[in-house]
């Protein structure tokens, strides 16, 4: 197998599988369970083989594989990851063995539709993470979009149906944006380039020469698109709905990835091939990321849903992101990074939490509880030691990327301003407000209702999907160089690119 292929073998691998998947019967919910869980795994050992012959020292994309897919327009197949991909790519495959896992008891019926759009969901993630054709990248982003939305629609709450509607509108929207700026962007580029092209190297070399003006349109249309997936406020209204609807497996997923394809775009496409117009936009961007910190903070507070309080906990976590990424410091950038990856585990475990206590009780409802630590003692510790790494205690993931965001972002000359971070700093007191506080209604005191007295602790199952997030979040909080050196070359590239692109004067 040539390395050059590994990656586009990464991608048939739940294809074909989801293919496959259609062909076994309906009825046989065990055989259908066991072979989707064997595809997720097979996925993720063939991208620990791409993550462990990954060279971090070269900021180079690798695992390059290109050939000519629609010749009329110069449309071409072409995959590639750098370091920063080799994490999300990683972070994908780990999550999805572990959801159908999860999923096991609590999905009972249309098993094989559910393991098929899962798989399918897969493939889209994956594809959006390695593709460099703007085209295909395109392609991938919009077919995640039909599995997310059956997954919420029909195996979701109450009231599915419009949270999966309004899933689909928003990103749907802000999807048209950026497919009208990708047209722009390969037809201008023609200028420079004498043809026709949606090659992402190619038009890496060309866009930052457009004039500030084309740049700034540009840039809004992509960067909306992306805040929308975020959610970066105020795009964030459908976060709550969509994920309080939708199964757990589907709210772990939601979090610990598809959220991340918002800003992996900011740092792949905007910053890059908008150099000038994100120096522009950096100021107005920051100051949206540290209102949905505050924001989703205060909002998370006032929650009496777990589920929910945990959705509006993420607009403020991945306002940390965004903070980070136009700050433009190689501290912040690194910390927006590590903090995709932290937030892809805290906050997936978190669901995963959630939703294994919903199964027991049927309700999300804070007030349904108290004193379970007394009678479910493995939960209560896993859902303290998760909402600790969460809040960002040292020793845990969630310390590192935020203390690098908040460091990057003091000292950065694009926001120049330290009033950022003072602002953003606010949110890790929140975050333990919300978070201990919840913890504490649900977990200590007295057991007051008497329907709790017969509840059940964490299966053997159970533990199993949440060890490897622990360990994770413990490996990541003690000695995060295991990742950071990983994402090193690339990040500084990307700012590279963005503090001196390339000149007119070079064509």
């Amino acid at each position: 197998m040539e390395n050059s292929e590994l990656l586009t073998y990464l991608l048939l691998i739940p294809l074909l599988g989801s293919v496959l998947l259609l062909f076994i019967k309906s009825d046989k919910e065990n055989l259908i369970r066991y072979f989707g869980l064997a595809v997720s795994l097979i996925a993720f050992l063939v991208s620990l083989v791409i993550y462990f012959n990954f060279d971090s020292d070269n900021s180079s994309f690798q695992f390059v594989h290109k050939f000519k897919w629609i010749e009329n327009l110069n449309i071409h197949y072409h995959v590639g990851i750098d370091g920063m991909a080799v994490l999300l790519l990683v972070l994908t495959t780990f999550l999805t063995p572990l959801t159908l896992i999860s999923s096991w008891s609590s999905i009972q019926k249309k098993v094989k539709e559910f393991t098929f759009f899962m798989l399918f969901l897969e493939l889209g993630m994956l594809g959006v993470f390695v593709s460099l054709d703007l085209f295909l990248f395109y392609f991938f982003w919009e077919a995640m979009l039909i599995p997310m939305y059956f997954i919420i629609g029909i195996w979701g709450g109450e009231e599915r149906i419009y949270a999966a509607v309004k899933f689909f509108i928003y990103t749907m929207a802000g999807s048209l944006l950026m497919l009208v700026a990708i047209i722009w962007l390969a037809l201008h580029a023609s200028n420079y380039l004498g043809v026709f092209t949606t090659d992402l190297l190619e038009l890496y070399t060309v866009s930052p020469l457009f004039n500030l003006s084309i740049q700034n349109y540009l840039f809004l249309a992509f960067a909306i698109s992306f805040a929308i997936k975020v959610p970066l406020f105020p795009f964030h209204t459908w976060l709550p709905d969509a994920h309080v609807q939708a199964p757990t497996a589907g709210s772990v997923i939601l979090a610990g990835v598809l959220l991340k394809m918002g800003t992996y775009g900011l740092l792949r496409f905007n910053l890059p091939l908008f150099p000038a117009a994100s120096q522009h936009f950096a100021s107005l961007i920051s100051i949206l990321a540290v209102i949905g910190i505050l924001y989703g903070a205060l909002v998370a507070m006032v929650q009496s849903d777990m589920k929910k309080l945990v959705a509006y906990s993420s607009v403020a976590h991945l306002g940390f992101v965004v903070l980070g990424i136009f700050a433009m410091t190689q501290e912040s950038m690194q910390g927006a990074v590590i903090q995709m990856i932290n937030h892809g585990l805290s906050t997936g475990a978190l669901f995963l939490l959630v939703g294994m206590i919903y199964e027991r009780t049927h309700t999300r409802e804070i007030s349904y509880y108290g004193g379970i630590a007394k009678l479910v003692p493995v939960f209560s510790f896993f859902l303290l030691f998760v909402s600790l790494s969460s809040i960002g205690l040292p020793g845990l993931n969630g310390f590192v990327g935020e203390f690098l965001i908040l460091l990057g972002s003091f000292q950065s000359t694009v926001l120049n301003s330290w009033w950022y971070t003072v602002f953003a700093s606010t949110g890790v007191i929140f975050a333990a407000v919300y978070l201990l506080w919840m913890y504490k209604r649900v977990a200590f005191g007295k057991v007051t209702n008497p329907k709790l007295e017969s509840l059940n602790d964490l299966n053997r199952r159970e533990i199993f999907v949440l060890v490897p997030i622990c360990i994770f979040i413990i490996w990541i909080g003690i000695y995060p160089n295991t990742f950071l050196k990983v994402s090193e070359k690339s990040t500084n590239k990307i700012i590279e690119q963005v503090i001196n692109p390339p000149k007119a004067s070079l064509y």
